[in-house]
């Protein structure tokens, strides 16, 4: 994650190193797991540390999305978390993209359908781009998640699966898949249907004469030499070499391959494949290694608590959010709770970007230990930089978004930094790079998202007496009293029993409604401050007129 804002106070590598022994943050608990597993660091041969490695796994089927992105971000926090426990051992991230898998249905989110119709089955790196840009619609789509890794500065390595069976630097791995064929078959029959057994192989020949990834029986004619025999789809019985990317394996027999022939030391996965990492650590244990250490990590919903699908794209795109919100924000709502299924759509980012920021905030004055559970720390050390701490945001992202709201759709960036004036000192956009970022960003979530659902309704008779009362209050004040003073004006006016609120949270929400058009809205004393004196009594007035 970058960032590029002050410095936060030196903390020695001695105490971080302390306190990281015993942080209970995730990132740490997860690194412990690979301390264990590598007591004294991971060797070489010739007794030499050598790199853990950390693995994330992409399915170019369609583009990529924010579960995508969280694999990357969430792996490299355990990466960082691990050489801080082990004071700098070596690690790599490798991220690999399965783009050797042929295409089973057309996603619904690409354009052209029908050049990926015409290709089902073949290979993803092997079909044309159906957005013309690059050689395939696998070499598109990795090349998206690749320009936002780097927008991020994460370090990692790329790799793509069809680039290591094409160039043959996977078919000693496949020989020895087919050297270990029956006990392969031994673990996986088992988990089928009846049906799929009778057609199930380990290996998925690619037809010579289509192109296109079968799924055939196979028989083993010489498995030193890669070769074996099947019945093709026009009727042909043919003996195939499966090496130099004339094949490639079934997946779980492929991620257990990759597992063995990369020396992958960690790998997190979604919930739902909880059942094939188990079947892909055995059949890696068959092929002489073992399954990496890892995080098994709940799924995004979307709005309406479905599962998030890259080919439906019913999920938050990353530019979507970026849209929206800053990047801080999005590693934030990526890094809590990875172990819990959380909602992934617009609604949540406004609370996110705050969220970042009370974090941040709070940093510099938190003792070591404590910045070692606070995930700001993690964030900022994603890409190796330790500044950016302890600084604030003067206004936050809800109450710049109340105040776009007012503003309307058609409201500017010059527009809205002329009423943050208002309200923050030295209000000049270079003097606050952060906040002008998301003065547009909230002008866009304002006129995507709120714009076309605000409408202010006309205040209840006793709403209206309060309103009034609120109007000869504020009338009596100057713009100079400040928020906490506009602040306990409105709290007296909403206790005052002669207006029948139940609650100030009635009252709340009857300034929120007949102001500003929400039922939700900011702390009042701070619009008013930052909206203006005058200008929030014009509200009222436009507010009494509609009675």
């Amino acid at each position: 994650m970058t960032d590029t804002i002050q410095t936060v106070p030196a903390v020695t590598d001695d105490a971080i190193h302390a306190a990281a022994q015993v942080s209970k943050s995730w990132p740490f608990d997860e690194a412990r797991k690979l301390v264990k597993r590598f007591s004294g660091g991971k060797r070489g041969a010739d007794g030499a540390l050598v790199p853990v490695l950390f693995e994330t796994g992409y399915g170019p089927s369609g583009l990529p999305h924010i579960g995508t992105f969280q694999e990357v971000l969430r792996t490299t926090l355990v990466r960082r978390a691990y050489e801080t426990l082990t004071g700098g051992h070596p690690t790599r991230l490798v991220a690999f993209s399965d783009d050797m898998d042929g295409l089973r249905k057309v996603p619904d989110n690409v354009p052209n359908k029908a050049v990926l119709s015409a290709n089902l089955g073949k290979p993803l790196s092997r079909i044309p781009d159906p957005f013309g840009t690059h050689d395939s619609f696998a070499a598109h789509n990795n090349a998206r998640l690749c320009e936002f890794l780097d927008r991020f500065d994460f370090d990692y390595e790329f790799v793509s699966s069809a680039d290591r069976y094409n160039s043959g630097a996977f078919d000693a791995a496949l020989i020895n898949v087919l050297r270990h064929y029956e006990a392969i078959q031994a673990i996986m029959l088992p988990t089928l249907r009846e049906e799929r057994r009778l057609t199930y192989s380990p290996v998925l020949p690619v037809s010579p004469a289509t192109g296109v990834v079968l799924q055939v029986p196979i028989e083993v004619v010489d498995a030193d030499r890669g070769i074996v025999r099947f019945t093709d789809s026009d009727g042909a019985v043919v003996e195939h070499s499966i090496l130099g990317g004339q094949a490639k394996l079934q997946w779980k027999v492929d991620w257990a391959m990759r597992w063995v022939a990369l020396g992958v030391d960690y790998e997190m996965f979604g919930k739902d494949l909880t059942d094939s990492g188990t079947q892909s650590g055995r059949i890696a244990q068959v092929l002489g290694g073992r399954r990496p250490e890892g995080l098994i990590y709940e799924l995004f919903l979307d709005e309406k608590g479905e599962k998030i699908s890259k080919s439906k794209g019913n999920g938050l795109t990353i530019e979507q959010w970026l849209d929206y919100g800053s990047e801080e924000s999005l590693g934030l709502y990526l890094f809590r709770e990875p172990k819990s299924a959380k909602s992934l759509h617009v609604g949540i980012i406004p609370r996110a970007v705050d969220e970042y920021w009370q974090f941040r905030e709070k940093l510099a004055t938190q003792p070591v230990e404590q910045q070692l559970g606070n995930p700001v720390w993690h964030l900022l050390r994603t890409n190796g930089y330790h500044g950016g701490a302890g600084d604030t945001l003067p206004v936050t992202y809800g109450l710049l978004l109340n105040l776009v709201g007012v503003l309307g759709a058609g409201a500017s960036r010059d527009q809205v930094w002329s009423y943050l004036r208002n309200y923050v000192a030295n209000a000049d956009p270079a003097a606050h790079p952060a906040l002008d970022g998301l003065v547009t960003r909230a002008l866009a979530y304002n006129r995507d998202l709120i714009a076309p659902t605000l409408q202010r309704r006309a205040p209840a008779p006793n709403e209206a007496a309060a309103l009034a009362a609120l109007d000869a209050a504020l009338a009596q004040m100057s713009a100079d009293d400040g928020a906490e003073a506009f602040q306990t004006v409105v709290y007296e006016v909403g206790k005052d029993t002669a207006f029948g609120f139940e609650s100030l949270r009635d009252w709340f929400k009857a300034l929120y409604e007949t102001l500003l058009g929400s039922s939700q809205g900011p702390r009042m004393g701070s619009f008013i401050a930052l909206y203006g004196l005058a200008n929030t009594r014009a509200l009222i007035a436009e507010a009494l007129a509609s009675v």
